[in-house]
């Protein structure tokens, strides 16, 4: 398994606009064959913040997923064009 933890940061006034492409990005990913689990979760206290908890089956899994129509459309042209912020951690399960 294969876990993906990103955080991004947007402009305040894109927070709603980005929060309906993390919806739609969310939904497609989750019907990926490779994907164990695809959550998004939205800041209470700073709402242009997002995380998302991304697990995949393997490093194949995720490969697949980055070369899907939705994840170049949602993600590469849509999210992380208008992010101000982004950190990523890719990690691996303690066994």
């Amino acid at each position: 398994m294969l876990i993906q933890s990103i955080h991004y940061t947007f402009a305040p006034e894109d927070g709603d606009r980005v929060a309906g492409i993390f919806k739609e990005l969310r939904d497609l990913s989750r019907q990926e064959a490779g994907i164990i689990s695809f959550d998004v979760a939205r800041s209470k206290e700073t709402p242009n913040v997002f995380a998302l908890w991304e697990e995949y089956r393997d490093e194949a899994a995720l490969r697949a997923h980055m070369e899907t129509e939705h994840f170049r459309r949602l993600a590469v042209g849509g999210i992380r064009e208008l992010a101000t912020d982004r950190l990523l951690a890719t990690v691996c399960p303690l066994e």
